[in-house]
């Protein structure tokens, strides 16, 4: 993709950033690419982080089910939030 950028492009790219910003803004410009940068790694290694929390937590099995007990009833609340489907 950058292969075949050579000294001459570099320069004139420089003369065109120099001309269009002015000098006294470049170093602002600068900074507030570097401060963005700073925040993007931060955020990235933040989610990074919580992503790793959430995998180092242990998940609780289920308890074992007696298989000569038959299934416990719905409860009124869980029968409300499911729809009930149709079979066709």
């Amino acid at each position: 993709m950058f292969g075949d950028i050579g000294i001459e492009k570099i320069f004139l790219l420089l003369i065109v950033v120099l001309l269009l910003f002015g000098a006294k803004r470049i170093p602002e410009i600068g900074s507030s690419i570097g401060r963005g940068i700073r925040e993007f790694k931060r955020s990235v290694n933040d989610l990074q982080n919580e992503v790793h929390a959430s995998d180092t937590t242990p998940l609780r099995p289920a308890p074992p089910v007696p298989l000569d007990q038959p299934p416990a009833p719905a409860s009124a609340e869980e029968t409300r939030r499911e729809p009930k489907r149709l079979l066709m």
